[in-house]
């Protein structure tokens, strides 16, 4: 048994105060370490460099120690059990760190404990103390860690099988809201903490119908006794990250739906996605997982090229669970699937990535994304889940209705998942021709290992699903559903510099600059600060309008500041380029093709 104890030492000082007991330490000198990332988050984030002091010690005497890397120690030998005793700094408010302040205490296990070389496959006892002081007498908790003795939102003592057991459940502690909901005879419980005003009657009785919808999809939830949403509740962010038995998330307040309002904002709608999303994390990834990853040392990068499969089928199935539980309508789902497919198009770097390369490239490229990652990369995400779409569809069709991507699903559960058996690199698809009786080899070839745009026109058209790509309209048009009215911009397409900006206090600040557009042409940067066009000083309101103004073909003068010099630019602005995705049910389609999107968007099994 490795003992461990964790107590908020100084909430106003953010700071956690985490004591180890090794009873058998390594007679040669015991190694301990802290992991450099967290899983389901394929970055090197170095979570040692929080920590803020570290001491040990054995029967009473100090026992020295020397430390061999960035995130490693190793103390002299010892005659006795070995207590080490170290503080984390913890102002990281994110699902995959730790934090600490006067109002809550979140942390995940990769963040605070230290792991015990050698003896990795020992229980893990954890004793997770109270904050000091009255302040503190109403904090409560919630973890789905297996009690040892703690009463349920308690604190006491809760225990894992292991170290990775014991890294893959978050823990939140303070005043929060707590509601409850059964889905297949488990509890599942929704923790939110921060100021809201939910409706939290309306999230479980939606969250009870996804979670049912997914179960329904692989034929049985993974054992466990419950499983957990943690939600924090904040001004401004967004989140996901997923553990075997619960779920970290992070989302605007104003998302959540509020009492006596019935509608389904887009807000809470992405909040639903989310949490589908994460939940589906429970067979793909956390049971049916990459052997790379399964066999992954925290310490270092683990390189596997199948994220697009993990990851981008996750987020195929996460709004399609949406619309199959009766959620959204068909017509909102649609709009969904336009905007994944618009933020793939809207970025060059999918000519030049495949998704094979994206998931390999993740802790370099995709999770260290700079000023010209549009132009480099591409989401293993967003293009995943519509390769995910096609093969869904192309299965479909050439079993005539009676196999679909969900029996692929499903067979991986039985062959990988059930049995914690690690997928090789190849495996996919051989699982996936396997179950749907086809020769795919040209697909996966062009899809995940090529840099081609999908065909996605003819496999929505058979599913009597309008699909077009129309020029972007503004910085608030992220495509969705066809407008019933003929758009103008059909024959007059709006003219664009070929840049995102943001602003900071009145500056209008360019973030990205495009390939082959306008202000790249003409030598505009990123980090330029843009003053004015044409003699008129240039506003987030104003900016599109000034651009407008310009004749087809002929230049405009744009001053802007980079750094602190004035540079003058000619632009010919370009028409925007045909990027935003738009899909719509097309009318008077024939029965066939009504069957086909029933039974796909229904999860049934509907022959055509």
């Amino acid at each position: 048994m490795v003992d461990y104890s964790i107590t908020p030492l100084s909430p106003e000082a953010h700071l956690f105060q985490v004591d180890l007991s090794i009873q058998s330490p390594d007679p040669e000198g015991q190694r301990v370490s802290l992991p450099a990332w967290i899983p389901g988050s394929y970055m090197i984030r170095d979570f040692a460099r929080n920590i803020v002091t570290l001491t040990a010690e054995s029967n009473g005497k100090r026992v020295n120690g020397e430390k061999l890397d960035k995130q490693t120690w190793r103390f002299d030998k010892c005659g006795g059990p070995l207590r080490v005793s170290y503080q984390v700094y913890a102002w990281d408010l994110s699902v995959r760190g730790a934090h600490l302040d006067t109002t809550h205490g979140f942390f995940n296990g990769t963040s605070v404990f230290l792991k015990v070389h050698g003896q990795e496959d020992k229980a893990c006892l954890v004793d997770i103390h109270r904050p000091a002081g009255e302040t503190y007498d109403d904090w409560r908790l919630a973890t789905s860690m297996t009690s040892c003795g703690a009463q349920h939102h308690d604190f006491g003592l809760y225990g894992a099988r292991n170290y990775q057991d014991l890294i893959d459940h978050p823990v939140e502690m303070g005043n929060f809201t707590h509601a409850t909901f059964d889905v297949s005879g488990v509890p599942h419980e929704v923790v939110v903490t921060g100021k809201h005003y939910s409706d939290m009657g309306r999230i479980c009785a939606d969250l009870e119908k996804i979670c049912a919808q997914h179960i329904q999809l692989f034929g049985e939830l993974p054992e466990m006794e419950r499983y957990l949403f943690l939600v924090m509740a904040v001004g401004d962010g967004y989140g996901g990250l997923e553990h075997r038995n619960s779920t970290s998330l992070i989302c605007k307040r104003d998302d959540l739906p509020q009492r006596r309002v019935s509608e389904m904002s887009d807000g809470y709608r992405q909040f639903l996605g989310l949490c589908s999303h994460e939940y589906f994390h429970l067979w793909n990834v956390k049971r049916i997982r990459p052997l790379k990853l399964m066999q992954a040392d925290l310490d270092r990068e683990a390189y596997t090229s199948l994220l697009w499969f993990f990851e981008g089928v996750t987020s195929y199935y996460d709004d399609l669970a949406l619309v199959r539980s009766g959620c959204i309508e068909q017509s909102s789902y649609l709009e969904l699937l336009a905007k994944t497919v618009t933020r793939v198009y809207r970025g060059d770097g999918r000519l030049k990535q495949s998704v094979a390369e994206s998931s390999f490239d993740a802790w370099t490229k995709f999770y260290k994304q700079d000023e010209n990652a549009p132009n480099a990369i591409v989401s293993y995400y967003t293009k995943g889940a519509l390769i995910a779409l096609l093969l869904d569809q192309i299965i479909r069709r050439e079993s005539k209705g009676s196999q679909s991507l969900d029996d692929v699903m499903r067979a991986l559960w039985d062959q990988y998942g059930r049995r914690d058996v690690g997928l090789r690199e190849s495996e996919i698809e051989q699982v996936i021709e396997t179950v749907s009786g086809i020769n795919l080899k040209d697909f996966f070839d062009t899809a995940v290992r090529g840099c081609e745009d999908l065909d996605l026109a003819p496999a929505l058209e058979q599913l009597g699903i309008g699909f077009r790509l129309r020029p972007n309209r503004g910085a608030s048009d992220q495509g969705g559903l066809r407008a019933l009215e003929k758009d103008k911009d059909e024959h007059s397409p709006r003219l664009v510099l070929g840049v995102a900006t943001r602003t900071d206090g009145k500056d209008v600040v360019v973030t990205n600059v495009f390939d082959h557009g306008a202000a790249q042409l003409a030598g505009i940067a990123a980090g330029d600060v843009l003053i004015a066009i044409d003699g008129l000083r240039v506003t987030e309101a104003n900016m599109d309008n000034l651009i407008a103004r310009a004749i087809n073909g002929a230049p405009i003068e744009v001053l802007a500041f980079r750094r602190d010099e004035m540079m003058r630019f000619s632009v010919t602005p370009l028409p925007a380029v045909a990027n935003t995705c738009e899909l719509w049910l097309k009318e008077g389609v024939d029965e066939q093709a009504l069957c086909r999107r029933r039974a796909w968007l229904s999860n049934s099994q509907e022959a055509v």
